[in-house]
């Protein structure tokens, strides 16, 4: 059994256990210990603890499987922390993730929260004495019954005979779902003897391999290379969710149904799920129906074993969030019958409180409460620390001082180095390190131990008190430590070129622009061979071999026209391509003029980080991502370097590039430099002032806002001590680029979302660029930003993870609804939460607001738009971030607005008249929080919709995953066209060889320069290798190669076609033979044995490696020959091998058509190959 789904995170090494045996020097302990190894039922007197040290009592009496229930999910969370640092061993704690929908709401729960509540009940089931800790929300809702979640449980060993066909069917009664690759926990792809299955009790996806019905070997793999990672002896397979499908003789609940008292389209709605029930189909919201899947749903008491402890954190605190729990969703349950949009029929999703009470007490229990109540039995003890908020010199005198008087002081902190050289600064003692306490400290220690903790006690002993400090302790903040993505994800840059389907418009290297139709299979000379069919002008037909799939990429336009296509048997491509590499070769000196001429500026070479420098990044309250992390070296990185710095910062909103800009501007000013924060909004300048100044604080670093708005007085006052230097940082809208602005010293600009800005403001910064370090801040970059990106000619970070908790926005596109719009905004209502409503025109907008005023009349409503009293307006926004108003209708001023947690809910009217990245960045509004959040996009039926329009609306609902920014700026960039790099005449060049080629033949034309060399450079490939940012990675195609071989990946070996295309443009860009080596096994492990057909392509694909080095043009078959064409003139002498003869540029192999089999001709052809080398 693996730990939860839900991981942990790094904090997870800390290991405190070497001080749980101090809890045994106490009597009032040892008594509590033998009460409760007694088979006594009846609860112990709650204990007084402080709520720092209950985690500590737990860790301590853990013996055997206990469940801890406490009142909030973020106090579930850090109990479980804790309890993985005290016990050491973090695979046996799972935390039990809540639902993130509201009661009745038809929302699916989020896959990792699914599959994190059936690990949970997996360890419950198959380890040894684990610890759970769940919140009231999550250990309420009715679950399957014991005995179920034991029948769907199957364990599957090496060497048994269970046959492929059974696994299948016992997945399918279990609720996982067929899929071509297999990445999330509850799937499964069956490849003929393969079987790869993700089942929620196993931490990483499992491939069995069969010999007829034995199992032949388990491998766990990797679900983001999909590659095997170790060998296993035996793997369990546990139901992939709570709710499982229907079995056919239970079917018949689902009969008869009345829906007459629903609303109309709810009436549908269920009508629909109802169907689907009684086919056995398992629906996205599942859950939903959890209660009556079950003639008698399961309670998460049901599954503990006897003689579990049952430990409350809190009582008071419990039985309180259980009543609240109840109460809402009665009144949630009134309300949706009220409106119609559920039926009398669906139960409730929680079981009744006084039934959970009566199985608490079943159990050993045991109540922790909060030292102070009045509450009889011991405390054992247990005392908190006083709060030094930030005083450190004063909490590390006491600390030295304490133990000198022979007590055992325990720091544990983030910032254990720093305190340690502290500790001899200030208290003349160099205190003990340790990576981890596996021991008790022996009196008058002093320990520094480098981890996460939240708050530490005191405990009370005879021989010299436990004095544990922790960072909540000494600095006054507690860090969030995040969890880490399960796995990396494949770049967006390559996943956006590697998406070529049919009916894409796509540009062969060779012949110029056509329209891919997709994978085909020919008959050829009694051979079969896979390619990729291009259809061309007056119906001719391109048939690309597999091998050279890297030779194809997506077309994208400067424009939203579609582009002519080519007529093969021509020389207009090669003219067309010509002209490009002219116009290309002119340009990139002008690129290099503006942005690889900064190499050569003697830039300012920022000094390595100062000690406050660390001090600011240790007072950050979340811990860093890995992209976040990332993006902040290269930027230090860069600014370190004596050349400026010109980085562009891709993340999606609310992804932490703010903090990314504040470190880099932190570190300018202790350079010495001032530095500028450019927004396009008073209101974001607001926000940005804000938090620059509230972080910065501590530090003597001046901190000042400017824009039009402020009083002609102030400005002009802000404006002289820029000018004499006394401002160290300036927040402003494009007042900054006035003429009369003025910096004594400016070392770094910072540009949020440089899209937003006028052409005048971007001249302005253009020449700001060539003096200063530029970062640049967007969620959605600008084309010509991404164009510049993708040629090498600008540097990027990416910030793709998604902050901690963070759920993908659930999104919906459809026709303007006036019930919808009113079950979306009391929705957001019930649960406490707050609107945006987007209409995004100011002569109406007040019009629409009286209009939703009088459909949701519960809303207490406000407006805002551009077009306000600046004062009006940031009043306004003011007011609605504190809760003063639920519903906001606003333009899409909000755009680039404050970032509000509590707002959940978007509501775009006419969407169909936005971008694609205005979409996007709008969505980003919501979901800010841990909370699931919805937006909805309308559109006017009444209205036909433009293709691009439908389009945009489209992409908009796919890119639901987070991370997704980058992925839309290629999108729009397709949709919306490439536009200009440097001016409209490139737009006919762009248009005739598509963006792709053309940024290749730009990053070629660039590196050459940059080389010193300006040559007429071969462009061989197009797709992956045209994105690299640095131009590397380039797919070197070879010779052309047509052989009497099917070389090709069998439909019935891989047989999704797009993966079989990704496949095949992998193995096309392969330049190593030992890469290709690596394929064959990744291809073995993943599909099984190779047919011969696979074995051939991976062996032209060797040929081609080694044709290349030979300087090859092609190898073809030719009547009774088989023919090798070099770039060159044979170097004479060549001895060349019988039978192959040679004259010229050409060398020969006799050949006989139909004798393919026979591998006589395969040795001569590899024996010249070799002797060419």
């Amino acid at each position: 059994m693996s730990p939860s789904r839900l991981p942990a995170s790094p904090g997870h090494s800390l290991s405190l256990r070497g001080l749980l045996p101090l809890l045994d020097r106490r009597t009032d302990f040892s008594e509590l210990q033998r009460f409760l190894a007694s088979d006594a039922v009846n609860p112990w007197p709650a204990l007084n603890l402080p709520e720092a040290a209950r985690s500590f009592v737990i860790a301590a009496l853990h013996q055997s499987t206990a469940l801890v229930l406490t009142a909030r999910r973020q106090r579930a969370w850090e109990l479980a922390e804790q309890l993985r640092a005290w016990l050491g061993r973090p695979e046996g704690v799972h935390l039990v993730p809540e639902p993130d929908v509201l009661p009745y709401e038809r929302t699916p729960w989020e896959a990792s929260i699914r599959q994190g509540r059936v690990a949970a009940l997996a360890a419950l089931h198959l380890e040894k004495s684990p610890v759970l800790v769940a919140s009231a929300r999550a250990c309420l809702p009715a679950t399957m019954p014991p005995p179920l979640f034991r029948q769907g449980t199957l364990k599957l060993r090496v060497g048994e005979f269970r046959s492929p066909e059974r696994v299948v069917g016992h997945l399918n009664a279990w609720g996982y779902q067929p899929v071509n690759l297999v990445e999330e926990a509850g799937t499964y792809c069956r490849r003929g003897g393969i079987l790869d299955v993700y089942s929620p009790a196993e931490s990483l996806p499992v491939r069995l391999e069969y010999l007829a019905s034995q199992i032949e070997s388990l491998r766990a793999f990797d679900p983001s290379s999909q590659v095997s990672t170790e060998l296993l002896a035996s793997t369990t397979l546990v139901p992939a969710r709570e709710a499982r499908p229907s079995p056919a003789e239970e079917r018949g609940r689902w009969e008869g149904r009345d829906l007459s008292t629903c609303h109309p389209r709810a009436a549908e709605e269920f009508e629909d799920d109802l169907e689907k029930l009684r086919l056995g189909e398992v629906l996205p919201h599942q859950e939903l129906y959890l209660a009556m899947l079950y003639p008698e749903p399961g309670c998460w008491l049901d599954h503990l074993p006897s003689h579990s402890l049952v430990l409350i954190d809190d009582a008071l605190a419990l039985e309180q969030a259980m009543m609240d729990l109840e109460r809402e969703a009665a009144q949630q349950r009134e309300e949706s019958l009220g409106r119609g949009d559920i039926p009398p029929w669906l139960p409730g999703p929680y079981g009744a409180a006084e039934e959970i009470r009566a199985r608490l007490r079943s159990h050993r229990l045991l109540k922790l409460s909060s030292t102070g109540e009045a509450v009889p039995g011991p405390n054992l003890g247990l005392h908190p620390n006083p709060a030094f908020g930030g005083r450190l010199e004063e909490a590390i005198v006491q600390a030295v001082e304490m133990a000198h008087s022979r007590q055992r002081v325990v720091i544990v902190s983030r910032q254990a180095s720093r305190l340690a050289e502290l500790c001899a600064e200030w208290g003349s003692t160099p205190p003990a390190q340790a990576s981890a306490l596996d021991t008790s400290p022996n009196p008058g220690g002093l320990v520094l131990v480098p981890g996460t903790l939240t708050r530490g006690f005191r405990l009370e002993l005879p021989d010299g008190n436990l004095i544990l400090l922790g960072d909540g302790d000494l600095f006054g903040f507690v860090r969030i430590e995040p969890r880490r993505p399960l796995r990396s994800r494949p770049s967006a840059v390559e996943a956006f070129f590697a998406d070529v389907r049919p009916g894409n418009y796509v540009v062969h290297v060779e012949h110029g622009i056509g329209l891919y139709q997709g994978l085909v299979l020919l008959q050829e000379n009694g051979l079969q061979r896979e390619y990729l069919k291009v259809a061309y002008a007056e119906g001719d037909e391109l048939y690309v071999p597999t091998y050279h799939a890297d030779r194809l990429a997506r077309y994208v336009g400067p424009d939203e026209s579609r582009p002519n296509i080519d007529r093969l048997g021509t020389t207009d491509w090669d003219r067309v391509v010509s002209k490009a590499k002219r116009a290309v070769e002119e340009i990139a000196e002008e690129l290099l003029a503006l942005y690889s001429a900064r190499e050569l500026v003697e830039g300012f070479a920022y000094p390595p980080d100062t000690p406050w420098q660390q001090e600011l990044e240790s007072s950050f309250p979340y811990l860093e991502t890995a992209d976040q992390w990332r993006a902040i070296q290269e930027i230090k990185r860069e600014m370190e370097q004596p050349r400026p710095m010109d980085r562009l910062v891709c993340g999606d909103v609310g992804y932490g590039k703010t903090e990314v800009a504040l470190r880099a501007a932190f570190k300018a000013v202790m350079g010495g430099k001032q530095v500028a924060v450019l927004v396009p909004t008073t209101i974001l300048a607001q926000q940005h002032h804000r938090t620059f100044s509230q972080r910065l604080q501590p530090f003597p670093v001046e901190v000042e806002m400017l824009s039009r708005f402020r009083p002609p007085k102030e400005q002009a006052e802000i404006v002289r001590r820029l000018q004499e230097g006394s401002i160290d940082i300036v927040v402003g809208t494009h007042r900054l680029l006035q003429p009369d602005v003025i910096f004594k010293d400016l070392g770094l600009l910072i540009i949020d979302e440089e899209q937003r800005f006028g052409v005048v403001d971007k001249e302005r910064l253009k020449e700001m660029r060539r003096e200063v370090d530029v970062l640049t801040l967007t969620a959605t970059p600008i084309p010509r930003t991404l164009h510049l990106s993708l040629t090498g000619a600008r540097d990027i970070s990416i910030i793709e993870t998604p902050p901690e908790e963070r759920l993908p926005v659930v999104t919906q596109v459809t026709a303007y609804d006036e019930g919808l719009i009113r079950r979306a905004i009391l929705r957001e209502l019930d649960r406490g939460g707050q609107i945006y409503f987007i209409h995004n025109r100011v002569r109406s907008i007040q019009y629409m607001a009286a209009r939703l005023g009088r459909l949701v009349p519960e809303a207490r409503l406000a407006v805002a738009h551009g077009q306000m009293d600046e004062a009006v307006l940031a009043q306004t926004m003011l007011d609605f971030a504190e809760g003063r108003y639920d519903l906001l209708v606003s333009t899409s001023i909000i755009e680039n607005g404050i970032d509000i947690p509590n707002v959940n809910t978007l509501i775009v009217n006419k969407a169909d008249r936005f971008g694609l990245a205005e979409l996007y960045q709008l969505r980003g509004r919501v979901g800010r929080s841990s909370v699931r959040a919805h937006s909805y996009f309308l559109y006017d039926e009444e209205l036909r919709l433009s293709p691009e329009a439908r389009e945009r609306l489209q992409a908009i609902q796919e890119a639901s995953e987070l991370g997704s920014g980058f992925r839309i700026a290629m999108r729009d960039l397709e949709l919306r066209g490439a536009g200009e790099i440097l001016g409209s005449r490139q737009h006919g060049h762009i248009a005739a060889v598509g963006f792709d080629l053309y940024t290749k033949l730009l990053a070629q034309a660039v590196r050459d320069l940059k080389a010193g060399r300006m040559v007429r450079s071969e462009i061989t490939s197009v797709g992956d290798g045209a994105s690299a940012p640095s131009g590397e990675g380039a797919a070197a195609p070879g010779p052309t190669i047509d052989l009497p071989v099917e070389a090709r990946l069998p439909a019935d070996y891989v047989p999704d076609a797009a993966l079989r295309l990704s496949l095949y443009r992998r193995l096309a860009q392969l330049t190593q033979e030992q890469d290709i080596e690596a394929m064959q096994a990744e291809l073995r492990d993943r599909f099984g044995e190779l047919p011969p057909a696979a074995q051939d392509l991976l062996w032209v694909l060797r040929l081609r490696v080694r044709g290349t080095r030979a300087g090859l043009e092609s190898i073809r078959a030719e009547r009774e020959r088989i023919v090798l064409r070099l770039s060159n003139h044979l170097r004479a002498p060549l001895a060349l091998p019988a039978p192959a003869q040679g004259r010229g540029n050409l060398i020969w192999l006799p050949y006989k058509p139909g004798y393919q089999a026979k591998p006589l001709w395969r040795r001569d052809l590899e024996t010249v190959l070799e002797r060419l080398r």
